[in-house]
């Protein structure tokens, strides 16, 4: 805005500028012109004056000496002026030191021929100078005209300077300065005036565009008057009503999108729980049943579990998008954490990890788990190894890159990578995780601050994810702990507590060695998040328990299956067939 009022009063000032420097010129030369003819029209009366009278002196034919006294006497006559008075071939002037180059020989020549004072303005050595040449006619009593002058045979001329009158002039140019200078800040003034008028209808609409910017769509400006800048008012305060409207529109649709997701999952989740053990118990007999009927026991276990973790991750994307995720952080070793997530699905022989000792940040160890695990996942299931996996630190930032060297992202499926269910292969209808892990590990960086990278390796083919996020997450949204963090949960599984808020690194649909497993019951719950994306079937596992964590006011439900009551007594899960470890990327990599 302060550029347009600057243009607009330096448009006005130099238009204004302009017409008094025009306006000046032209009274300076109208100016210049009446002086010159005053100071001539005086000039030619006196010598005109002077030659009448001093005519009848002079005798016809004359000599020299009475021709010099002639001229002399009309020279006294005219103001600084040299008079040359010729007679044939003789010529006698009043200064005979004098230049008479001035007189031109137009100027005699229009004497010769014409009965009436003649004049010229002429330039010599920088100075203006006015030339008067007139014939002389006889004393009285003769003849008048052009035969008087015919008759006498005498022309006189006279010079006359221009000086006083030209520094007349050049003395009112030198006033145009001083007087330029009150017309331009008088300009400057009124140009200002005229700006904050013209523009304070335009600054209105500027803030008001800024704040329906910033989301205030309930913005309106005033409408004054009926020009142009009234019309833009009612455009914008319609098109302000029409957006509100529509957005309005748009957020209860989504809100009501949101929140039947919300209840679907969770009226999911009691009858997916019952229909888990059902099918765990078809599985633990399936050696006991015909081969068809074992092979569609399988199936319906491991589609029960896919169906389990899809239901986990809805509910964990409703938590984003409500708001309602939260972190709850310690001081944790980031290496050791991501060591340990590697040992606890498996992968530690199939993944190339270079992480350092010693760096220390304060994060979600579940959130930080459930981002590797999806990475890590996706570059083992679509990349080639090597997938290697290292841990930086700088300038208070962490990064974890996990690469591969498999056929790497397409550009246009890389915009698209975090989007939820999005399939890079569009041919296939079903992807084998739930679609939403990446989409799950993108809103736990943003939760620390950070986010998630996606890049080529710098020579050969693959793919790059790197997580970055602060050493210190954004204070607002988290739940501090004090206390050491639990440790890494590798080997015997000491120091890897289950408990309401445990933060152990195994999550729901996570890829985890086989071995036996229990069923859990509702509450307490063991804190283990849905998003870690990893979609391949659990040997005759139950699906996890019902989300009754006290953060997320979306799963705070009495949606208890029947039968997984404390009292309920734990099922040994027979181990089964080792499967090859992945964790879902929404993207299906060609």
């Amino acid at each position: 805005m302060a550029g347009l009022r600057g243009r607009l009063i330096i448009t006005v000032v130099v238009v204004a500028l302009i017409s008094a420097v025009t306006a000046t010129a032209l009274a300076y030369r109208e100016a210049r012109d009446a002086v010159l003819r005053r100071a001539q029209s005086a000039a030619v009366d006196d010598f005109r004056n002077r030659v009448e009278r001093l005519a009848g002196d002079l005798d016809v034919p004359t000599d020299p000496r009475s021709l010099a006294r002639f001229a002399t006497g009309v020279s006294s006559g005219v103001r600084g002026s040299l008079v040359v008075a010729q007679y044939r071939d003789f010529t006698a002037t009043s200064d005979p030191s004098a230049d008479r180059s001035r007189i031109s020989a137009e100027l005699r020549a229009a004497v010769r021929t014409e009965d009436r004072v003649a004049l010229q303005r002429v330039q010599y050595r920088g100075q203006p100078w006015l030339v008067i040449g007139a014939p002389v006619g006889l004393a009285a009593g003769a003849r008048s005209g052009a035969d008087a002058a015919k008759a006498s045979g005498v022309e006189v001329f006279a010079v006359v300077s221009l000086a006083e009158e030209e520094r007349d002039a050049a003395d009112l140019v030198r006033a145009v300065p001083s007087g330029l200078l009150p017309v331009v800040l008088l300009s400057a003034v009124l140009a200002l005036l005229a700006a904050r008028t013209a523009l304070r209808p335009v600054r209105r609409l500027a803030r008001a565009t800024r704040r329906l910017a910033e989301g205030d769509l309930s913005i309106r400006v005033e409408e004054k008057g009926r020009d142009e800048l009234a019309e833009l008012a009612h455009t914008f305060n319609e098109t302000a009503g029409t957006l509100e409207h529509t957005v309005g529109e748009l957020r209860t649709q989504e809100a009501l999108a949101r929140r039947f997701v919300a209840d679907v999952s969770h009226e999911l989740r009691t009858p997916l729980a019952a229909m888990t053990m059902v099918s765990s118990v078809l599985e633990e007999d399936a050696d006991q049943l015909t081969p068809d009927t074992a092979q569609a026991a399988r199936t319906v276990s491991a589609e029960t579990a896919k169906l389990a973790r899809l239901v986990d991750d809805l509910i964990e994307i409703s938590r984003f998008d409500a708001r309602a995720a939260s972190l709850t952080v310690h001081e944790t070793d980031v290496g050791e954490a991501v060591r340990g997530t590697l040992a606890a699905r498996g992968w530690s022989e199939a993944v190339t990890a270079e992480l350092p000792a010693g760096i220390r940040a304060r994060l979600d160890r579940r959130r930080l788990d459930v981002i590797v695990a999806n990475l890590v996942g996706n570059a083992l299931r679509h990349g080639a190894p090597p997938v290697t996996v290292t841990l930086r630190e700088a300038d208070g930032r962490l990064s974890v890159e996990v690469a591969d060297r498999g056929p790497g992202l397409a550009p246009e499926v890389a915009r698209h990578v975090f989007d939820r269910f999005y399939k890079a292969d569009s041919a296939r209808t079903r992807s084998e995780g739930s679609g939403l892990g990446m989409a799950i590990a993108l809103e736990n960086a943003r939760l620390h601050g950070g986010t998630i990278e996606v890049g080529a390796p710098a020579s050969g083919p693959g793919a790059v994810f790197t997580l970055v996020i602060p050493l210190s997450p954004p204070g607002p949204g988290t739940e501090p702990r004090s206390g050491p963090g639990p440790k890494s949960p590798t080997g015997s599984g000491t120091n890897s507590p289950t408990g309401p808020g445990a933060d152990t690194p195994t999550a729901p649909g996570a890829d985890t060695p086989p071995g036996p497993r229990t069923d859990t019951s509702p509450s307490p719950r063991t804190d283990t998040p849905p998003g870690t994306g990893a979609d391949t079937p659990m040997a005759s596992a139950p699906a996890s328990p019902p989300d009754t964590r006290p953060d997320s006011p979306l799963d705070a439900r009495p949606d208890s299956p029947p039968g997984s009551s404390p009292s309920s007594p734990p099922r040994p899960a027979p181990a089964a067939p080792p499967v090859p470890p992945s964790a879902g990327r929404p993207t299906e990599a060609p």
